[in-house]
């Protein structure tokens, strides 16, 4: 099973990420990091990714491998993150067949109505439970 965060910015988000899913989940998943940028990227790795690579064209290269794609909501709307997110990022991570679980992070450029207002870890930890569950499902469980 093959578990991709994607980032940007700082990576604080999916190292945040990593480190919650390599704990619960060891050996039963890789967990690789995509970032927007070497810094997102080296700290997801820091924070115990199996690997990571950096930029538009590895993370377009590599989101079709993944089984499971995690990351900001704002990875699937171009020029989000400030502007990391390429439309090629957006549409890639849009289109791929993974199951794709988007963290409903605040973008200055747009909102999404009909959410309540919560704790960065409690969403995090929330996404970490649900991906578990997709583990689980996927392997039968």
């Amino acid at each position: 099973m093959l578990i991709v965060v994607v980032d940007g910015m700082g990576g604080g988000l999916g190292a945040q990420l990593i480190a919650s899913l390599t704990a619960q989940l060891g050996s039963r998943a890789e967990v690789i990091a995509l970032g927007t940028n070497a810094l997102a990227t080296n700290n997801m790795v820091k924070a115990g990714a199996s690997r990571g690579a950096t930029g538009e064209n590895a993370v377009v290269v590599s989101l079709p491998k993944a089984d499971i794609v995690v990351g900001p909501i704002g990875m699937v709307i171009p020029n989000a993150l400030m502007g990391e997110i390429t439309p090629r990022i957006a549409e890639a991570a849009a289109t791929c067949d993974a199951h794709k679980v988007l963290l409903p992070v605040s973008q200055t450029h747009f909102e999404i109505i009909g959410l309540e207002s919560r704790p960065l870890g409690v969403t995090i930890k929330d996404a970490v439970a649900r991906i578990i569950d997709i583990v689980r499902e996927k392997e039968g469980r």
